[in-house]
């Protein structure tokens, strides 16, 4: 009875204290791709993902019924950094669900505008932001309306300037005056309490938050689970992050104070790996947990750490390396240039590949394909009408006959020519072989079984259509070791040998995808065929150990992919990425990829989407 009590008093004081309206929210989810193309379309930069923002605690003075209701404690501000726009997970801040949706649509607006040509550099965020909502209402007038709706429902929910304190009174007034006539207040005066959050301003909270914080770098998120766990990602939370000094402990295991006291995780835990190496399941709920998350520099030398990155294997585990290493180049999206021969590729071979039959639970698949792809051979056909061919074309003589007895002047057309048209077409297709695709899809199969049966069948179906075709995979461990495993070349045939090279196949290292996207593209080019296909297997976003993570890599990528389109060819991604759609559009563009929910589909359905592109 407490119990039920308890819930129906919650309830009531959470919607008397008001602030939230659960019926009418909106989630990010519903919108992002909407505000995602607003943003680009508006002149955002492309490159910038649309991700979920951090909650944090704003510290300002709060109505007596939100106090007594333990609510509105936090806030999501949007914010804008050099890879990421972060919107707020959900907003309900308005009883109205169109001005909620509103509120996401003017934020990816505000954020266009701050970074349109000849926008000044503000280090004041209310100044940077009144002026980019002026520029935003310029640029665009349709925005108007929306945006005194915003304003009138936004200001109808803040604090009344008569109720606050004589202290805190003008710098409630100012904010009201810079929503209303964006550009008239310089600055806001200094209050001993922070402001309510500006809900319509990136990053603000209508002052300083407390303490010099700052988002988490991005980290990769790659889904690593099954297909029967691959459901729909809940919104991602970014982090509040402070630096703090080294903890100066050697030894983890003495506690100065009773065990049962600790009733939470740890901000910060100096690390002594144990034998028992099980991740923690509650990690995540416990760091969702936290405020912010603790930074040190660690002052020990690197030779003295644990190493968590991945070794070398030994020479006698390791793939057989052809050659000396190619060197290459890669894009820098901050200078703006091309690092010439910044990076070297190393073509290798799998060591222990045995001469392999196709594996008996692909053959009726594979037969199925190969009838399928058969179609796909051009018939040859009599063409009539010719001046010289094989046989004589009895309908045409019969009309020159007439028109001759009539007078005409009759053709000299008078034969049947059999044409034979063949395709002239090759592709070489490039597969991601990092260690995200040791990742189990079901209770039999892994992503790297997956892509090994998607390699064994379409080269099986490529056979039946005579197209030149290569097969390739690649990894890397920083920019000294990328690795690129030649499977089958153009000049070989699709046989045993082919077939033990792939089955050969393990997952390892990373995905410095622009080099390997290089090097495919120059043997790609190479190709006299007249449509060149480069078709790419990805399980996730370009990722290294070093700088290569985040937007660097997505850059790099995208330049690569420029230049392979610029040499003739027609580069086509095929991902297992559930999050593909988010940065997929700025590499490949709207058509240019497939995302495949299901990864243990992959195998049937590459050999379909091949017929698809060259049909």
């Amino acid at each position: 009875m407490e119990e039920f009590v308890g819930k129906l008093w919650h309830r009531w004081i959470t919607q008397a204290a008001g602030g939230h309206y659960p019926k009418a929210a909106v989630k990010l989810k519903e919108v992002e791709r909407t505000a995602g193309i607003l943003f680009r379309a508006f002149g955002g930069d492309p490159g910038l993902r649309v991700a979920a923002a951090v909650e944090v605690r704003h510290g300002a003075r709060r109505r007596w019924l939100s106090r007594v209701a333990g609510s509105d404690e936090k806030a999501t501000p949007a914010t804008l950094d050099l890879a990421t726009l972060r919107l707020p997970p959900e907003i309900a801040a308005f009883p109205d669900a169109a001005l909620n949706r509103d509120l996401y649509l003017w934020l990816a607006a505000l954020a266009a505008a701050g970074q349109q040509p000849g926008a000044a550099a503000e280090t004041d965020s209310c100044r940077r932001n009144q002026a980019a909502t002026r520029r935003a209402l310029a640029c665009w007038p349709g925005l108007a309306p929306r945006y005194r709706r915003l304003v009138q429902a936004h200001l109808a929910q803040r604090l009344n300037p008569d109720s606050l304190p004589a202290a805190e009174r003008p710098r409630e007034e100012a904010i009201r005056r810079a929503l209303l006539e964006p550009g008239s207040v310089d600055a806001l005066p200094r209050s001993p309490v922070p402001s309510r959050p500006v809900m319509l301003w990136l990053g603000d909270f209508g002052t300083e938050p407390h303490g010099a914080t700052q988002p988490s770098r991005e980290a990769p998120t790659e889904d690593q689970a099954g297909s029967q766990q691959l459901k729909e990602e809940e919104e991602r939370r970014a982090h509040q992050t402070e630096r703090v000094e080294m903890p100066t402990e050697k030894n983890g295991m003495l506690m100065m104070f009773r065990a049962e006291s600790i009733f939470s995780w740890g901000e910060y835990v100096k690390v002594n790996r144990p034998t028992d190496d099980d991740p923690n399941e509650d990690a995540v709920a416990a760091a969702n947990d936290l405020d912010q998350l603790a930074l040190a520099d660690d002052s020990e030398k690197v030779a003295s750490k644990v190493r968590f990155d991945l070794d070398l294997p030994s020479a006698a585990e390791d793939d057989v390396i052809l050659g000396d290493g190619i060197p290459l180049p890669e894009w820098d999206y901050r200078k703006g240039q091309l690092l010439e021969e910044h990076v070297r590729l190393l073509e290798v071979t799998p060591q222990a590949a045995s001469d392999s039959a196709l594996p008996h639970r692909l053959a009726r698949t594979a037969r199925r394909l190969h009838q399928q792809f058969a179609a796909l051979l051009p018939a040859r056909r009599w063409l009539k009408g010719q001046p010289d061919g094989q046989e004589l074309d009895v309908d045409a003589a019969v009309r020159a006959h007439a028109d001759r007895a009539t007078g005409g002047h009759p053709t000299d057309n008078l034969y049947l020519s059999l044409e034979k048209r063949e395709r002239d077409l090759a592709c070489l297709v490039l597969a991601d072989l990092s260690l995200s695709t040791d990742t189990w899809v079901s209770d039999e199969a892994r992503v790297i079984d997956v892509v090994k049966d998607a390699l064994l069948l379409f080269g099986t179906a490529m056979g039946a259509t005579g197209d030149a075709f290569a097969l390739c995979g690649f990894s890397s461990l920083k920019r000294s070791q990328v690795r690129f495993s030649r499977l089958k070349d153009f000049g070989q045939k699709f046989d045993a040998a082919a077939r033990g090279r792939i089955l050969a196949l393990k997952p390892g290292y990373y995905t410095r995808l622009g080099a390997a996207i290089r090097h495919a593209s120059s043997q790609l080019a190479r190709q006299p065929a007249s449509r060149r296909v480069l078709l790419i297997l990805s399980d996730g976003k370009p990722n290294d150990l070093d700088i290569y993570d985040g937007r660097y890599g997505i850059e790099d990528t995208r330049m690569a992919i420029i230049e392979a389109r610029k040499l003739g060819l027609q580069p086509f991604c095929v991902t297992i990425d559930r999050e593909g759609a988010s940065y997929l559009p700025h590499l490949f563009g709207p058509a240019g990829y497939a995302v495949i929910r299901k990864p243990e589909e992959l195998p049937r359905r590459l050999p379909l989407l091949y017929a698809q592109l060259t049909r």
